[in-house]
């Protein structure tokens, strides 16, 4: 597998497939292709690769739960995350590359008030998007930031641990779930007791985290996580809609307090074919969203994402736009990722 692996760090990719029945598959530049000179992978090819990498535990857990995530490191090759599957009844692979040098925020192309959301000393900031739009990567530097600014004590909960920070200014823990906790609300509750001032949520995945997070916020904490949708106003619902409707009215209320910032991203084909860039929707948590959120109009919000530029904050149309008339990215493309494509053409006749 190391040899495909050097194979998908040649070529920039992404991603690497491992499917019996297939060739190996990279990901380049969203799109997928064989690697070249390689075989159709066999059964009895997935079952060497999951014995050669998996300990005998994980191989058990792969067995029970039909999935497992795991991280591989390979000393002047990189770090990748890994999920092993089954299909078919057999196994299979999917290997997501990890950038060894964590990029900086300015680098990824967010804008400064990206920053401005980690200047807070509690509340949530949000990542948001669908799976491959780069939030690990954006939390992992929004990590760094912290972690080079100022003398913090920083908690990761993820499932796997993807990036690996070192002590800077802060003191970073990073626990994994299933390693060194069961699950993500019993890691989160274990490091409410550890004297956090930061912590990091690899992913908000149901009430009983959720609530823990929003609670952990409100009470002096700095809490980043991500959630798999697609816009602010989405992620808002998305959190609401994870407790009963006799409950929401509450969370609501708390929501509207400790939200300071949500970044909605997409990554997309650069024009050039040289990689991919990040597109992101932009919403700060201003009293009069907050006002929104706890009366329940969140769909009102997406009119002051975009009349909210004085105040940091852009719809996705027009960083797409602004992406087009960079000649970063082709026309055709930023179209089709417009989340609301009559608001992207209006964006394109005035700026353009």
């Amino acid at each position: 597998m190391d040899r495909l692996l050097v194979e998908t760090m040649k070529y920039n990719a992404t991603d690497l497939h491992l499917c019996a029945g297939s060739r190996p598959l990279i990901r380049v530049n969203s799109r997928l292709r064989a690697i070249e000179n390689t075989d159709v992978l066999k059964p009895e090819t997935m079952r060497q690769i999951v014995g050669l990498y998996l300990s005998e535990k994980q191989l058990t857990d792969l067995n029970e739960k039909k999935t497992l995530d795991m991280s591989y490191s390979k000393r002047d090759l990189g770090r990748f995350r890994c999920n092993f599957y089954l299909q078919r009844g057999t196994f299979a692979l999917a290997i997501r590359s990890l950038p060894l040098v964590i990029p900086n925020l300015e680098a990824l192309g967010l804008p400064g008030i990206a920053a401005d959301f980690l200047e807070k000393n509690k509340g949530l900031v949000l990542i948001t998007g669908s799976t491959g739009s780069g939030k690990s990567t954006t939390l992992a530097s929004m990590i760094k930031m912290i972690n080079e600014r100022y003398h913090y004590h920083i908690t990761t909960i993820e499932d796997p641990v993807e990036y690996l920070h070192k002590h800077e200014k802060s003191m970073v823990t990073q626990k994994e779930i299933g390693c060194d906790a069961l699950s993500f609300s019993g890691a989160l509750k274990s490091a409410l007791r550890e004297d956090p001032d930061v912590i990091m949520l690899g992913e908000m995945r149901d009430m009983d985290t959720i609530s823990i997070a929003l609670t952990a916020a409100e009470t002096g904490h700095l809490v980043l996580s991500t959630l798999h949708t697609n816009g602010a106003v989405k992620a808002v619902d998305r959190i609401l809609d994870a407790f009963p409707t006799e409950q929401q009215n509450q969370v609501k209320s708390q929501l509207a307090t400790v939200l300071e910032g949500v970044i909605s991203q997409q990554l997309v084909p650069r024009k050039d074919h040289k990689g991919l860039v990040l597109a992101s929707e932009i919403m700060a948590v201003t009293p009069a969203v907050r006002n929104l959120i706890r009366e329940g109009k969140q769909y009102q919000i997406n009119n002051l994402i975009q009349n909210g530029m004085s105040q940091g904050m852009r719809s996705l149309e027009r960083n797409l736009v602004q992406l087009c008339q960079d000649d970063i990215i082709d026309y055709q493309e930023a179209r089709l990722r417009a989340q609301d494509i009559q608001l992207f053409d209006a964006y394109f006749d005035v700026l353009t």
